[in-house]
C-alpha cells in the first residue's frame, strides 16, 4: 500500500523556507522556535510551527538506541536529512556534522558540508566547536555554506569534557565558553547553539554576541529554544532536567498498543468495518 503526501500531512504546494539571513536578523526580537526532526511525517507536523528544524545527530540516540552520538555516521545524517527536507516547507532545515567529518581540517569539512547540502536539499550544517573550529566556520560560510554554531555542552565531546554535565555553573568556567561563542560568531555562523549552561552565562553570551543564541538547557535568556522533539513529547522514561514534557506521547501509544493486542487476542479487531466484501454476483 502506498503512502501520499497527504497521507503525510505534507503540502504538495511550494512554499519559501525560512534562510539563514532570516534567521539572523530575529537577534533579540521574537523568539526562534528550533526542534528536531528526523524523518518525513514528523518535519511535515513541525513545519508550521518552526522556524527551524535540526536533523540532529541525536538522531542516533533517539530512533536507534546507541548510548552517544558519537557511531552516528555521515551516511545516516543524509538519509534523514531527505527524509526531514522532503516534509518542510517553511522552516530552514539545518543539518548536523557527525563527529569525524570535520575536525581534521577545514577542506574535509567543507567537502562534507558540501556532500550533506547537495545530497539532502537542506539549507545549512551545524557543527561543535569553539575557538578552535572557528576557522573552519569561516572557510565554510566564505565558501557559501551557512553554518550552525554549537558551544556549551558539547556532545560530540562528551569523553574529553567528562559527561553531560551541565557547563559554566562556577565563574571560572565562563571564559573559555564566551571565547567559543564570539569566536564562532566573529567567524560568520549565523546563530549558536548555546547547550546546557547557567542562566547568569547564558544571557551574558546573549547580550555579548551579535547573532542569535538558541538555547537548549540554557535559560529563556536566550533568543530562541531546541529540544529533541521525542523528549519534549514524553517517549522516554528518562526526562532531562532542561526538558518540560509538553505531552505524554510514550504513554498514550503505550496505551494504544496494549488496546491493539487486546482487541486482536478477543477477535474484536478488525471489525465488519475493517472488512472486505465480495462484489457483484458473488456479494
Amino acid at each position: 500500500m502506498s503512502t501520499t503526501p497527504q497521507d503525510l500531512h505534507v503540502d504538495a504546494r511550494p512554499a519559501r523556507a525560512l534562510t539563514a539571513k532570516e534567521i539572523m536578523a530575529r537577534k533579540g526580537g521574537t523568539p526562534i522556535v528550533c526542534l528536531t526532526a528526523y524523518v518525513t511525517p514528523m518535519a511535515a507536523r513541525l513545519d508550521k510551527h518552526c522556524d527551524l528544524l535540526l536533523v540532529g545527530d541525536s538522531v542516533g540516540m533517539v530512533l536507534y538506541g546507541m548510548e552517544s552520538t558519537l557511531s552516528v555516521t555521515i551516511e545516516d545524517m543524509i538519509r534523514h536529512g531527505r527524509a526531514v527536507t522532503r516534509g518542510a516547507k517553511r522552516a530552514m532545515v539545518v543539518v548536523d556534522m557527525p563527529f569525524g567529518t570535520y575536525e581534521e581540517s577545514k577542506e574535509q569539512a567543507f567537502r562534507n558540508a558540501a556532500r550533506i547540502l547537495s545530497e539532502t536539499g537542506a539549507a545549512a550544517v551545524k557543527l561543535e566547536g569553539g575557538v578552535e573550529m572557528a576557522e573552519t566556520v569561516r572557510f565554510l560560510v566564505s565558501r557559501g555554506i551557512p553554518v550552525l554554531g554549537h558551544v556549551g555542552l558539547m556532545p560530540q565531546a562528551v569523553h574529553t569534557n567528562g559527561g553531560y554535565g551541565a557547563r559554566g555553573r562556577t565563574v571560572d568556567e565562563w571564559k573559555p565558553i564566551i571565547d567559543d561563542g564570539k569566536a564562532i560568531a566573529e567567524a560568520g555562523a549565523f546563530a549558536v547553539v548555546l547547550e546546557g549552561v547557567a542562566e547568569p552565562l547564558a544571557r551574558k553570551i546573549t547580550d555579548e554576541i551579535p547573532v542569535p543564541v538558541i538555547g537548549i538547557g540554557a535559560s529563556n535568556a536566550c533568543d530562541g529554544q531546541i529540544l529533541v522533539t521525542e523528549d519534549m513529547m514524553g517517549l522516554f522514561a528518562i526526562n532531562p532536567k532542561f526538558v518540560k514534557r509538553f505531552a505524554e506521547i510514550g504513554n498514550a501509544i503505550e496505551s494504544a498498543i496494549e488496546a491493539y493486542a487486546g482487541e486482536v487476542r478477543n477477535r474484536t479487531f478488525p471489525g465488519e468495518e475493517h472488512t472486505y466484501k465480495m462484489r457483484g454476483a458473488n456479494a
